[in-house]
């Protein structure tokens, strides 16, 4: 982690020259904050200057003026156990992107700009390190991830202040309602994810005790049966019949038939429904659908036939 020198303003040609040898992340944060902040012209001309010529040393300044924002909104997501200096460096990633994206003519602060790219940055990292397994994926998901905890707080606090019981940690049914409908998510995502988020990781190979005698984990009972020698054997054996076996035996079928399986079997729409119904083949043949029925069951029997000769 870097720390930058206090007593420096930004405008010295080149802003990086301010950051010293690497230092404690206190000092960091502690340096961060008294750096002088722009003013509404400078951020403009600075904005200015690196849209129109691509000026780093005024990026540098803007991204400089606005490091203590970076340590104010880390210290929002303390609570889910990852180091406050990564969460800073993060958060830092943010904020060259919004930096780079600022228009200084949308009449807008940077500071309000880079908000969304800071916390869009951290949330990406929280999800990524929070637990081995992806507890997010979709944008409702990840909204409940990141109010969840919060709610649940605010509950205790009611039940609290209502001289309920507040040893309790899990949320009741009232509480999942309410925690469903605000967020618009169902109420068994709600359950799910907290208890996903109670939930500790799990060593998967422990290392042996004191005693020396041998952890039991999950790796004792998790064997990969996919790598088993038959299993190899069998799954290639199976996808030679449904390539090259079923192939062979649409062979030995008339056109007829072989119309009526393709069809009937192997067909499928982009809408994921199948061919030709019985009925459509039967207008297109000139026979009843029962008849058609007949011919594909003796195809069927057929091809059967021929796989178990191919096999």
């Amino acid at each position: 982690m870097t720390t930058f020198a206090p007593t420096q303003a930004l405008s010295v040609a080149n802003p990086w020259s301010l950051v010293p040898p690497l230092g404690h992340l206190d000092a960091y944060i502690s340096a961060v904050n008294r750096l002088p902040l722009l003013t509404p012209e400078e951020e403009q001309r600075f904005a200015r200057e690196l849209r129109d010529t691509n000026d780093l040393d005024a990026a540098g300044k803007l991204v400089m003026s606005h490091l203590r924002l970076v340590v104010s909104i880390s210290r929002q997501y303390l609570g889910y156990g990852l180091p406050h200096g990564d969460l800073i460096q993060e958060g830092n990633v943010g904020l060259m992107k919004a930096v780079k994206r600022f228009d200084p003519d949308q009449g807008v602060r940077l500071v309000s700009y880079a908000m969304h790219w800071i916390k869009a940055e951290i949330h990406e990292y929280i999800l990524k390190n929070w637990r081995m397994v992806k507890v997010a994926t979709t944008k409702a998901q990840r909204k409940l991830f990141f109010n969840l905890r919060s709610m649940k707080q605010g509950f205790k606090a009611d039940a609290a202040a209502d001289d309920e019981a507040t040893h309790r940690d899990t949320l009741n049914e009232r509480e999942i309602d309410v925690v469903a409908r605000q967020l618009n998510v169902k109420r068994e995502e709600v359950i799910e994810m907290e208890t996903r988020m109670a939930g500790g990781d799990v060593v998967l190979d422990p290392s042996p005790g004191d005693d020396g005698e041998e952890a039991f984990g999950p790796i004792a009972y998790l064997a990969d049966a996919s790598q088993e020698p038959t299993a190899v054997l069998e799954a290639r054996r199976r996808d030679v019949l449904a390539s090259d076996g079923v192939a062979h035996a649409m062979a030995a079928l008339d056109d007829r038939s072989r119309r009526i399986v393709t069809e009937r079997w192997l067909k499928v729409n982009d809408n994921g429904s199948g061919g030709m119904t019985l009925h459509d083949l039967a207008a297109e043949y000139g026979v009843s659908a029962e008849r058609i029925r007949q011919i594909e069951v003796a195809a069927m029997k057929k091809m059967r036939k021929s796989l178990a000769e191919y096999a």
